[in-house]
């Protein structure tokens, strides 16, 4: 790959578009070295427990279901719910971040999502003793929602406070790849826990793990940090010192930009695939491959994914830093997840046997691997003073995909039977989203048009 063929560093000195100068990178005290990592490590394993609540349902959801006497819309139905609180939170949870801090915010949250998924077995039970069954646990999933809505917007607001702009690619890829690790622990432990002691034993370890996360939290990262605890070191600052306070959000300038919107639409296609995936995978294999094991296929393709996420934030970070346009290096890995997730899931329907069917599967979810630096870094990009606000409208559109796009193909399967006919639209999708990303997404000086050729060319080559 040649250095000619991306935008020049004056070119990036005179962007078509910019925010106002109170958006500007915070010029206030970084976390050092010691304390990025403390709290990246931390951040990591809060994102792994939260997916773990979060995707342990639709491991569990075939013996729920038989339990239950659910058919597929039921199902689709339950596992959606989530979305509708999760959407809920994301704006309001950006905003309390930016403005009383996201270690605050994250303490609460992770208090709430963990009682309730130690709860979740004891709300079923119950839940047949009512008229509707159903609808008791679709509100108690929605509050699941509500409380976990809050955490990627409030990381968000701390990494654009906390980080170093040239190092906050691999930053957020390292904590997004606690979501990963998360589905696999749900994949992998949760099978395991549900096969030998029943489906209601993981949301127990779950529970608690969370209560215990949120414990250590507390004791050692935001009381240790007020202290300045030898933990983090003698430079440890007061982590509200970049917290902006004073400057409104310019909503209008942000929602009058085709770039924004270009985010937003983006932004839906990459998660419509993702989610679809993340909750209908198990159940397409125990249809299609009855005999195969489930900690295989519910394991293998997020071990795979975490490579991607961490490769990735790391190659930008490094790009980035070579020189190469921010613009160009967004755009070039989101053709990688928009172009990778479609052929693999087109490739499905194509193949018959157990393994090429795992593969596709698996290179499929690796290529949504890459949404971390190429969409989910957008706000700081944007704006990072206002990121945590930013990212909450961003992750608002990400969990619309999440009851839409779910209900929809539960929806689709129970009137055609076929998982071609869900495989296919979702494909479609996802290469509307990367021309939308590529036409008009993250504005730069030069042509919108060689930026694209750039991107086609370093995929192609």
């Amino acid at each position: 790959m040649r250095r000619s063929i991306t935008p020049t560093d004056s070119d990036e000195k005179k962007p078509q578009f910019e925010f106002p100068k109170t958006m500007a990178s915070p010029s206030s005290t970084f976390w050092s070295p010691k304390e990025k990592k403390l709290w990246t490590v931390a951040l990591m394993f809060g994102t792994a427990v939260i997916y773990t609540a979060r995707t342990i349902m639709p491991v569990c959801i075939v013996d729920v279901a038989e339990e239950m006497k659910w058919d597929k819309k039921e199902s689709g139905t339950v596992m959606s719910a989530f979305f509708w609180g999760y959407m809920m939170t994301q704006v309001l949870g950006g905003y309390l971040s930016d403005r009383v801090g996201g270690e605050r915010v994250l303490l609460v949250a992770s208090v709430l999502w963990s009682s309730i998924t130690f709860c979740t077995p004891l709300i079923i039970q119950l839940s047949t003793y009512t008229p509707f069954p159903i609808y008791v646990i679709v509100v108690f999933r929605v509050l699941l929602g509500v409380s976990q809505g809050v955490h990627f917007p409030s990381t968000t607001s701390l990494v654009s406070r906390k980080v170093h702009s040239d190092e906050r690619s691999l930053t957020v890829s390292l904590i997004a790849t606690g979501a990963n690790c998360g589905t696999l622990l749900s994949g992998s432990m949760g099978s395991f826990l549900m096969e030998q002691f029943g489906w209601q034993k993981p949301f127990y370890v779950i529970g608690c793990a969370g209560l215990l996360w949120a414990t250590v939290w507390y004791r050692c990262l935001i009381r240790g940090h007020r202290t300045e605890s030898p933990r983090l070191g003698a430079k440890a600052m007061d982590l509200n010192s970049n917290i902006n306070t004073s400057t409104p959000v310019p909503w209008l300038k942000l929602f009058s930009h085709y770039s924004f919107w270009a985010l937003l639409v983006s932004n839906y296609c990459s998660n419509n695939g993702f989610y679809i995936l993340l909750s209908w995978l198990p159940t397409f294999f125990h249809e299609n491959f009855p005999d195969a094991k489930s900690w295989v296929f519910n394991v293998v393709p997020w071990l795979v994914i975490v490579p991607c996420n961490i490769g990735g934030g790391w190659v930008a970070d490094r790009m980035i830093k070579a020189g190469f346009a921010v613009t160009f290096v967004r755009k070039l890995i989101a053709t990688v997840l928009f172009s990778g997730t479609a052929v693999f899931l087109v490739l499905i329907s194509y193949v018959d046997s157990y393994f090429s069917t795992l593969m596709c599967m698996t290179l499929a979810i690796a290529c949504c691997g890459f949404y971390s630096p190429s969409l989910s870094i957008n706000p700081v990009d944007l704006a990072p003073n206002h990121a945590g606000a930013v990212f909450g409208i961003l992750n608002t559109t990400s969990a619309i995909p999440g009851f839409v796009g779910v209900y929809m193909a539960g929806y689709i399967l129970e009137t055609t039977k076929s998982w071609s006919a869900v495989f296919n639209q979702t494909a479609a999708i996802c290469v509307f989203g990367n021309i939308i990303f590529l036409l008009l997404g993250l504005p730069s000086a030069s042509s919108d048009f060689s930026v694209i050729y750039s991107c086609l060319q370093c995929f192609v080559c």
